[in-house]
């Protein structure tokens, strides 16, 4: 994911305008949008200004991670940070149903183990 579209999904995620946006920031509306389209690069400082408005990390906006608080977390290890990237990445609805799955095979398990 480019960082542009991380930027406008933030924005909107806070049900927010351009320009309401702007205002908050003290910004001119054209420069933003051209950040959020793409057509120019977020300066690093923006960047941070973004990280700290949303409370999210740089490696998030940058599209490096998909957790907003950024790509380590010290109970994870490598195997769960990926799982959890690749669920992020799923629909609301996949996420229902990867969520009944687990919990059905989590029924399964606990039933073998009743059973052994």
């Amino acid at each position: 994911m480019q960082h542009y579209h991380r930027i406008r999904d933030l924005r909107e995620d806070c049900d927010l305008t351009q320009s309401e946006l702007c205002k908050k920031l003290f910004m001119h509306k054209t420069t933003y949008t051209n950040y959020e389209q793409g057509k120019h690069t977020v300066p690093l400082d923006f960047a941070v200004t973004l990280a700290d408005f949303y409370d999210v990390s740089l490696d998030y906006i940058a599209g490096r991670t998909n957790f907003k608080h950024g790509k380590s977390n010290p109970d994870f290890n490598r195997e769960l940070v990926e799982i959890a990237d690749k669920f992020s990445l799923l629909s609301e609805r996949n996420k229902g149903r990867l969520e009944q799955f687990i919990d059905q095979l989590l029924d399964s398990q606990t039933d073998s183990k009743a059973l052994s």
